[in-house]
């Protein structure tokens, strides 16, 4: 086969995974989860597109040569199924896409090749109804392990780190992913108080072994770890921001950790953009002012005249209240720390980011 014959030949891959640097092109379904509309220095308009499946993300470009790409990517629903036509490219070390052509899928629609259970990610059978644009979380985290039954020399690495930070073992122990584990995960939609259900919250939480919750409130959804870790990662996948407190610090490390020692992709990057607004916004990165002073939620909830969610509880009794099956009273706080979380955010959405100019959100 020639250069030409080569350049002309059109390859079906099964997934963004399999996309490759190549001669040839590429035909691949994807959901297009987000578009941005930019310009070059002089003057062009281009696209960038963030298709996403159960494997991977990947970015692509359309560029102003293929008007009809651009016109069906603006037209597509949000979080629409495409199928997409181009060449990939070696961009700063990574892959890119670059669109040539591209059409959205009809509901119902089953083309040759095109297999939906490459686009949908299983775990959003638990959560489809609380997906949302702005994905605000919290979680809550208890020891894993009996310190007890560690091998020696994990026991000393464990007392040796306590001792240097003046901590109790335990309370190590519910700080670090490889000892700890998620009991609690508390979600809310930031943008909700549009409609008035800024309020509305969700827990997904583990209950503890050998006890019986006998009612299950309606905002709480009970399932192992592995099930509430899968779910928040269907969750991110789906929101154009996930806002956290202190989430860079914490949490999302804690998540990416329990989602690696369980075999569960992290299908979304909330880590590598420090600086960056989306994907992951950090509200502690937006209002802690460097470590010029104490930070955290509850003062700065003080500073802004939001209810403190650390009046009933605070994340030192969550390990005992776990201990003695209180997994209801320990959702109940994680559901307000989310709510407050929501709070400062809208305060900073309103009176900061919309003012920023890299708070412009994109298409979806």
């Amino acid at each position: 086969m020639n250069d030409d014959e080569n350049r002309s030949r059109i390859v079906l891959a099964s997934n963004l995974a399999a996309l490759r640097v190549a001669e040839h092109e590429w035909d691949v379904y994807a959901t297009l989860r987000s578009i941005k509309e930019l310009q070059t220095k002089d003057g062009r308009p281009f696209l960038v597109l963030e298709l996403a499946d159960v494997h991977t993300c990947l970015e692509a470009k359309v560029w102003d040569d293929a008007k009809e790409a651009m016109a069906a990517a603006k037209a597509t629903a949000a979080q629409g199924v495409v199928k997409v036509r181009g060449a990939v490219k070696d961009y700063q070390g990574k892959p890119q896409l670059i669109v040539r052509q591209l059409r959205a899928l009809a509901a119902g629609e089953r083309p040759d090749g095109f297999d939906p259970s490459q686009l949908v990610d299983p775990a959003m059978e638990l959560v489809e109804d609380l997906c949302c644009r702005t994905l605000v979380f919290d979680i809550e985290t208890v020891p894993a392990f009996d310190r007890r039954e560690l091998p020696p020399t994990v026991a000393e690495a464990l007392s040796d780190n306590a001792t240097r930070k003046e901590m109790e073992p335990a309370a190590v122990m519910g700080m670090s992913p490889f000892f700890g584990k998620v009991v609690s995960l508390a979600i809310g939609d930031g943008d909700a108080d549009a409609d008035g259900g800024a309020d509305e919250v969700t827990v997904l939480a583990v209950p503890p072994g050998g006890f019986l919750l006998e009612s299950c409130p309606p905002w709480l959804r009970l399932m192992d770890e592995a099930d509430l870790l899968r779910a928040f990662w269907a969750l991110a996948s789906r929101a154009e921001t996930v806002v956290s407190f202190n989430g860079r610090g914490f949490d999302i490390p804690f998540l990416v950790t329990r989602s690696l020692i369980h075999g569960i992709p992290a299908r979304v990057d909330l880590m590598s953009q420090r600086f960056a607004l989306r994907p992951h916004l950090d509200l502690f990165e937006l209002v802690s002012q460097r470590g010029r002073g104490p930070s955290k939620l509850d003062v700065v909830c003080w500073a802004l005249g939001i209810e403190s969610p650390k009046e009933v509880m605070d994340g030192s009794m969550v390990a005992p209240a776990y201990a003695a099956g209180e997994i209801v009273k320990i959702a109940e706080y994680n559901a307000h720390d989310v709510r407050a979380t929501s709070a400062v955010y809208r305060k900073c959405r309103d009176l900061v980011l919309r003012y920023r100019a890299d708070w412009a959100p994109s298409r979806r």
